[in-house]
C-alpha cells in the first residue's frame, strides 16, 4: 500500500458537524480532497451551499444536513439525514462546538446548559447513533474535535473547559467498546485556531500577547492544521491510534 493510499479516503463517507464554518469547513473540505463524500451540517444554509457546490465541483458528493444540537431529538435527526443521504457514515467527525466564556461565579446556567448540550451531549448522541454500524461493518473513524483546555486550565472558561474534558473522556470510554470492533475513536486538542470564532474571543491584545508568549511557537492555529490532523485519524494511516488525546498547540501544554 503507497503512502497515498494510506491517507486515501476514496469510497468513505463522513459527517462533519459544524462545517459551515471555522474548522469544520476546513475538515470537509480537506476529507473530500481526499476522497470522501460529505454529509455537512451547520447553522448557515448559504455556506453550506457554497461548501456543497466547491466540493461537488471536484467530484465528489455532498449532502447539507440541518438541525440544532442543543436538543436530543434534533441531534438524533442530523445522524438520520446523513444515514438517508449516504446509507452508511464510515467517519463522523463531531466539530461543532459554542465557546460561551465568562468568569465561573457570574456564569448564566442556561449558557452552561447550551455549552455542555453542544459540546459534549451531542457528541454521545451522534456516536451512540453512528457506532453501531461502523461495529458491524468492523471499521469506522470517530473524531472528536477537543480543546487543549480539555486538558489545561484557561481562566473564564469553566463550561467551556468541563465540556472538552467530558469530551476527552468519552473519547476513551467510546474507544474501550469500538477497538475490538476495529474502529478507531480518538480527539484532537487544539489551541486558539483562527477561525472567526477565535478571532472575535481573541482579538484583543491584552488577552492575544500573554498566550502567544506563553505558548513555544508563538502563535495560533489555523483550520487546515486542524483539518490535517484529522485526515490522519479518518485515514489508514491511523489504524493503531485509538483512544488518543492528541495536543495540537504549539506546545503550550509541555512547559
Amino acid at each position: 500500500m503507497t503512502w497515498q493510499t494510506r491517507f486515501s479516503l476514496a469510497g468513505k463517507t463522513a459527517l462533519v458537524t459544524g462545517a459551515s464554518s471555522g474548522i469544520g469547513t476546513a475538515i470537509a473540505e480537506v476529507f473530500a480532497d481526499a476522497g470522501a463524500d460529505i454529509a455537512g451540517h451547520g447553522r448557515d444554509a448559504d455556506r453550506l451551499n457554497a461548501l456543497g457546490e466547491r466540493i461537488q465541483s471536484t467530484g465528489r458528493g455532498f449532502a447539507a444536513v440541518t438541525g440544532d444540537l442543543t436538543g436530543p431529538t434534533e441531534t438524533e435527526a442530523v445522524a438520520t439525514q446523513a444515514l438517508e443521504a449516504f446509507g452508511q457514515i464510515d467517519i463522523l467527525v463531531n466539530s461543532a462546538g459554542v465557546a460561551l466564556t465568562g468568569p465561573a461565579v457570574d456564569y448564566d446556567l442556561a449558557d452552561w446548559q447550551r455549552t455542555l448540550a453542544v459540546n459534549l451531549t451531542a457528541p454521545f448522541i451522534l456516536s451512540k447513533a453512528l457506532l453501531p454500524g461502523m461495529m458491524q461493518r468492523k471499521q469506522g473513524k470517530i473524531i472528536n474535535i477537543s480543546s487543549q483546555t480539555g486538558v489545561i486550565a484557561l481562566q473564564d472558561h469553566a463550561a467551556y473547559a468541563t465540556s472538552k474534558g467530558g469530551l476527552n473522556a468519552l473519547t476513551k470510554s467510546l474507544m474501550t467498546e469500538a477497538a475490538p470492533h476495529n474502529v478507531q475513536v480518538n480527539a484532537i486538542c487544539p489551541t486558539v485556531v483562527l477561525t472567526e470564532m477565535g478571532q472575535e474571543l481573541w482579538s484583543a491584545s491584552e488577552k492575544k500577547d500573554p498566550f502567544i508568549a506563553r505558548t513555544p511557537l508563538g502563535r495560533f492555529g489555523e483550520p487546515v492544521e486542524i483539518a490535517d490532523m484529522a485526515l490522519y485519524l479518518a485515514s489508514p494511516a491511523s489504524d493503531l491510534v485509538n483512544g488518543a488525546i492528541l495536543m495540537i498547540e504549539g506546545g503550550y501544554s509541555s512547559i
